[in-house]
Order: structure tokens, then C-alpha cells, then sequence
């Protein structure tokens, strides 16, 4: 393993940097939010990047103490990625970013790869400092499902919701969930307009429909 490239800067974003400053990190570390993935769905959930890349990032947030690899009991044998606690401390990094970088999304441009759990992060922010509890979310791209006000285990994952959900969205149109996404349009306002229905009788979806 080739050491870690410093700034040498006696300075704490300047450390921050050094542990996930380099290409690809943080989007890996968004991928680990959904909880354990194996190198192979990492792979294919991150576009662009290639297997050296990949492996070598992954080795780095090991040794770094961010996240951890564990092998899975039979008979799925695989081995898993996983945050630690140090590495989900960056959820509000990465909400923070992308709430900064909600100017420069714009639309959508024909080489954008897209997956519906990258709506995820967005779609939390959406949701304020309300009521907690698991949202269900269903976009032309595919279906995912979101525990709002989580603090510890998975931050979403894929597919339908593994129990009864609080609240069940659909959003009607792709560019409601761009508009959200981008921050031109609260999910409330959404909602209200008709363009994302809500089914459920839980305390979010009662705060969504009480527009």
C-alpha cells in the first residue's frame, strides 16, 4: 500500500483533505450509507471509476480508520464494505456539499449516469428537522427507500422498503425530482402542486399532506 499524500498543513481542513480529498472517496462513502456493499456493486454503482481506483480508495479508507471490510458467513461468502462510525461522521459533510453544489446541477446532460438511490441524500435534506422514520420512494429510475432522521445503521437503500413504511412517494414526473434535487422546489411544494403523491398514514406522510 503506497503512503498517503499530506498537504503537511497544520490545519484541520487541511487533514480533512488528506483522508478524503482524492477522487472518488466521498461518492464511495456515499455508496456505504446504504449500509454493507460488496466491491461488485460498488463497482457498478459508481460509473467511471476503474477497479485500480476503486480497490486502492477502498484500501485507503481502511487504513484510515473510515471504513471496514468483513467477510460475509455462508453461504453468501462474499466479503463487505462498511462505514465506521468515524466514516458515517461524514453524512453531514457530503449534505453539506451537495446542498453548495444544488447551483451547479442543472440539467441533466445526455453522458450523466444516474441511479435512483442518488436522490437519496437530496431528498433527506428535503425532509428538515420533522418527524423520523422509513420513506419509501418510487422514481422513473427505480425504487429505493430512505430512513429519515437515522442516526446510526443505513441511511437508505435500494429497492422497496423492508417493512411497512411510514410515508410512500411517487414522484410523477423526472423533473419533480430534479426540481427537488436541485433545490428549486421543496418536496412540500411538490406535493402541494400535485406532482409527487404520498400514500401512508404515518407521521410524515400526515406532515407532507398537511400542505
Amino acid at each position: 500500500m503506497s503512503p498517503r499524500r499530506s498537504y503537511d498543513q497544520y490545519c484541520s481542513a487541511a487533514r480533512a483533505l488528506d483522508l478524503v480529498g482524492d477522487r472518488w472517496t466521498l461518492l464511495i462513502v456515499r455508496e456505504l450509507l446504504a449500509g454493507p456493499r460488496r466491491y461488485t456493486d460498488l463497482h457498478a454503482d459508481l460509473p467511471g471509476v476503474s477497479t485500480d481506483v476503486l480497490a486502492s480508495r477502498l484500501k485507503d479508507m481502511e487504513r484510515d480508520g473510515l471504513s471496514t471490510r468483513r467477510r460475509l458467513p455462508p453461504p453468501g461468502a462474499a466479503y463487505v464494505y462498511e462505514l465506521t462510525r468515524r466514516g458515517r461522521e461524514l453524512l453531514p459533510v457530503l449534505q453539506a456539499l451537495g446542498s453548495w453544489g444544488e447551483r451547479a446541477l442543472g440539467e441533466r446532460r445526455p453522458t450523466d449516469a444516474v441511479r435512483a438511490h442518488w436522490f437519496a441524500l437530496p431528498l433527506s435534506r428535503s425532509f428538515g428537522g420533522g418527524s423520523a422514520g422509513l420513506v419509501e420512494v418510487r422514481l422513473e429510475e427505480g425504487e429505493f427507500h430512505l430512513w429519515v432522521g437515522s442516526e446510526e445503521g443505513p441511511l437508505y437503500g435500494e429497492g422497496p422498503a423492508p417493512e411497512e413504511p411510514d410515508a410512500r412517494l411517487s414522484f410523477f414526473d423526472a423533473e419533480a425530482y430534479g426540481a427537488v434535487g436541485r433545490g428549486e422546489l421543496s418536496l412540500r411544494e411538490a406535493v402541494r402542486q400535485g406532482r409527487v403523491g404520498v400514500v401512508g398514514e404515518g407521521a410524515l406522510a400526515k406532515e407532507l399532506r398537511d400542505v
